[in-house]
């Protein structure tokens, strides 16, 4: 590896290294960053939600229909946990009824969410 030196009174202060070689160090950097927070990730009780699930929430899906979808519930499931009515499911994830935030609550607590994730 092609390294220059900076010294300060006989000490190596710096270092000069070529272009290509510090493009792949921040590169490398960058990938143990990632492999530190998976980690971490990991031992926590966070939830690890899928990069499909997440697509689906950044392109606008509805957020009721997407979470029930990956927690593997049909309408009338969440719609029995929550204590609503199926129809009222459908209408909500077909945007044709807003919830209130009372009715969003009993949702997120079926789906094992906080109210945040579904509005």
């Amino acid at each position: 590896m092609n390294v220059q030196f900076i010294e300060q009174n006989g000490a190596r202060q710096y270092a000069i290294i070529p272009a290509d070689t510090y493009a792949l160090l921040l590169e490398k950097a960058e990938m143990l960053d990632d492999i530190k927070a998976y980690d971490e990730a990991i031992v926590s009780d966070d939830d690890l939600i899928p990069g499909e699930v997440v697509d689906r929430l950044l392109a606008g899906e509805n957020k009721i229909k997407v979470w029930r979808e990956y927690r593997q519930l049909s309408q009338a499931a969440l719609a029995e946990q929550s204590g609503m009515a199926q129809a009222t499911i459908a209408q909500m994830e077909g945007g044709k009824r807003a919830g209130s935030v009372a009715t969003l609550k009993k949702i997120a607590e079926a789906l094992r969410l906080d109210l945040d994730d579904l509005v």
